[in-house]
């Protein structure tokens, strides 16, 4: 029988779930992805301005400033956009041995 509960037994009902998302998981279309690059012991300097001259065209100049802040600061912001295209890069970069990952700028 449908509907019916045995004697003693409180019926089920859908547990209170607060509907309202929390700040933090509401998405922000101004606020953009990006890819870091982080400092790792293995690869060169030199190795890192190529691939990021490689990968995305940049100058030798800009190449050179952001893996001196990688080197430096220990990370480095090396593109923003989308996220797919963020996550794109990364995996990129992964592919060349670079420590990388995404998150919003």
């Amino acid at each position: 029988m449908v509907g019916m509960t045995a004697p003693g037994v409180a019926p089920a009902t859908a547990p209170d779930i607060d509907a309202t998302p929390d700040i933090d998981e509401v998405p922000d279309p101004d606020r953009p992805w990006v890819t870091i690059v982080w400092n790792d012991p293995v690869n060169l300097m030199s190795y890192v301005t190529w691939v990021f001259q490689k990968l995305f065209g940049y100058s030798k100049d800009k190449a050179e400033k952001l893996m001196l802040d990688v080197h430096h600061k220990g990370k480095a912001v090396v593109t923003s956009g989308a996220r797919e295209r963020m996550e794109h890069d990364a995996s990129r970069l992964h592919a060349y041995g670079l420590w990388a990952t995404v998150d919003r700028s």
